[in-house]
């Protein structure tokens, strides 16, 4: 059974950081090029960060220079390190696995207010 398990959202203030954490079970993890993606209240769900086999990364043009997304391959894990965060960071934040399927895990909440 494919398991995708998202940690480390919560509620922060502008300008400060948090770092998402996405353990994988039940998959290759080394195999899969892993995502994370937002959905914020009323929206439609948006890529954020991607990260191949290869580890070429991609952003979306609202967080580059301020995300980074990494892979530990050893650890079935992706991580998002989120700076700078701003109010319309607010989401839920998503992670993915993509191969010749696609996986989502449940989500966890951030919450950018002061």
């Amino acid at each position: 059974q494919v398991k995708l398990v998202e940690s480390g959202g919560g509620l922060v203030q502008p300008g400060g950081s948090l770092r998402l954490s996405c353990a994988a079970s039940g998959i290759i993890f080394s195999l899969y090029t892993m995502g994370w993606y937002r959905q914020a209240p009323g929206k439609q769900r948006e890529l954020v960060a991607r990260i191949t086999v290869g580890r070429n990364t991609n952003y979306a043009d609202s967080v580059k220079g301020r995300f980074t997304i990494s892979r530990d391959n050893a650890k079935n894990t992706v991580y998002l390190q989120m700076t700078s965060l701003k109010p319309e960071d607010t989401a839920v934040y998503y992670c993915n696995a993509l191969q010749e399927r696609i996986y989502w895990g449940q989500g966890t909440q951030v919450t950018v207010s002061s």
